[in-house]
């Protein structure tokens, strides 16, 4: 044992055999007792006998009989009565005490409600507010979309504007060369006049007529319901000797991209275009066409 173990007094051993042995001694005294009552409580047995004598005479008088007085039995033990239980009384609320804790009671309740209302509007706002988050982001990844779109319309068609001027710049290197040799013919014989011309110079309006039929046939587009006015679309067509389109080039569009686009597709799909009155190709020509012409 030690200064911080707590000191107790050990119990003797054998405590439960001798309660169990008290408990029996008790139980064979009450025993003993109870069979000696009922055996002093016995009534004795009385015998009677007549005797008869065979001459008659008078009949002596019955005795009476001994009074045998009974042996008063001994009080039985009585056991103690258990204890009643004790019965408590519920104490006695006072109005005033019940009042306050009912009200207290009430209090409480309906800070609990409040507390679960405030929790449920919380979590409502904050799942609005996920909603919108998650809204704005499919709207900034839409709009990131369609900048990608455009910028990459937008290197289309400067890709395409670059190609298209490069080509521009060799038909015209290609007809500064022609002119050089068409030059050079008309030195080597002598200034006479007498080549052969290869192509003639900007179409007259007769011509442009013709050709213009033939363009608006291989036309394909069809009008857009609604669309404000008849703009026109405005080409220069650069054509080769032999008919073919050497270059072309929009000098003024309709605002519809699509008539642009088809008025020229069937510029290319036109050529060869014929010779004019003088018997050769116009080197150029203006083309002007409006969708609602069509």
């Amino acid at each position: 044992m030690t200064e911080a173990t707590p000191y107790y007094v050990p119990k003797e051993p054998g405590g439960g055999r001798a309660l169990f042995l008290a408990a029996l001694v008790h139980a064979a005294l009450l025993l003993f007792l109870w069979v000696g009552v009922t055996w002093q409580s016995e009534t004795p047995v009385t015998i009677e006998a007549e005797v008869w004598d065979p001459q008659p005479r008078e009949a002596a008088p019955v005795p009476e009989p001994p009074q045998v007085k009974e042996p008063e039995p001994e009080p039985k033990p009585v056991a103690p009565e258990p204890p009643k239980p004790k019965v408590e009384e519920p104490p006695v609320v006072k109005p005033d005490i019940a009042l306050e804790k009912e009200k207290k009671r009430k209090e409480e309740e309906k800070k609990r409600k409040e507390e679960e209302e405030r929790l449920a509007k919380e979590k409502k706002r904050e799942e609005e507010k996920k909603r919108e988050e998650e809204k704005l982001a499919k709207l900034e990844e839409a709009k990131r979309a369609e900048k990608e779109k455009a910028e990459k319309a937008k290197k289309e068609a400067a890709e395409k504007k670059r190609k298209q001027d490069e080509a521009d710049q060799k038909l015209m290197a290609k007809l500064r060369e022609e002119d050089m040799k068409r030059i050079t013919g008309a030195v080597g014989t002598g200034g006479t006049g007498e080549a052969p011309k290869s192509q003639g110079g900007r179409a007259d309006g007769d011509y442009v007529q013709r050709i213009a039929a033939k363009i608006r046939s291989n036309i394909a587009f069809i009008v857009p319901e609604g669309l404000q006015g008849n703009p026109p679309v405005e080409y220069e067509v650069r054509l080769l000797p032999d008919g073919s389109v050497a270059g072309i080039r929009k000098l003024k569009s309709s605002g519809v991209p699509g008539f642009d686009e088809a008025v020229s597709r069937a510029i290319e799909r036109s050529q060869p275009y014929p010779r004019d009155k003088s018997g050769a190709v116009p080197s150029t020509f203006i083309g002007i066409h409006k969708p609602k012409d069509q």
